[in-house]
């Protein structure tokens, strides 16, 4: 994959996530996951999974976030979206959810789709004021507490760009 940052500022870039990156990432994942991904699993959907495109969030050359989504046909599927617990409340999440919608808009996507823990209320505001709405529930997703997972969509606009 092409390592060429999509967004860079004087100390902060997102770019395409490379194998390299995983150590970093699976730090972020441990922080903030109570059923982290394994290496493996990172591994296969960079080397395997022609669908999946995934992004980091460096900050002096440090991996603090990161947003992984399949591009399915004409829809986008969020897989895992993680900031660092040291730079939340800077919208970063926010900012690399609106990335990828771009990106996905960009390309042709209508639609994207994700799941959210019923418990994680901080996650579901964003993705609501991002356009995404709640459509239904999957029992039991998590499978760390057996937890339900909400599913939600969003419509992505047809420019491929952000709206006003």
């Amino acid at each position: 994959m092409d390592p060429t940052p999509v967004f860079e500022s004087e100390r902060t870039t997102i770019r395409r996530m490379t194998l390299r990156d995983i150590d970093q990432v699976l730090e972020v994942e441990h922080l903030c996951f109570t059923a982290p991904w394994s290496r493996q699993a990172f591994v296969t959907e960079l080397v395997d999974n022609r669908l999946a495109e995934y992004l980091v969030l460096e900050h002096d050359h440090r991996v603090i976030g990161y947003i992984g989504v399949w591009l399915v046909i004409d829809e986008g599927h969020i897989t895992n979206v993680a900031v660092h617990p040291d730079f939340r409340g800077q919208h970063l999440g926010e900012f690399l959810m609106r990335t990828v919608m771009d990106n996905c808009a960009a390309r042709g996507m209508r639609r994207i789709t994700l799941e959210v823990r019923v418990t994680n209320t901080v996650a579901q505001n964003l993705y609501r004021k991002l356009g995404f709405v709640a459509v239904g529930k999957r029992r039991g997703y998590y499978t760390d507490n057996n937890e339900d997972a909400i599913i939600m969509w969003a419509d992505l606009p047809a420019h491929g760009g952000q709206e006003a």
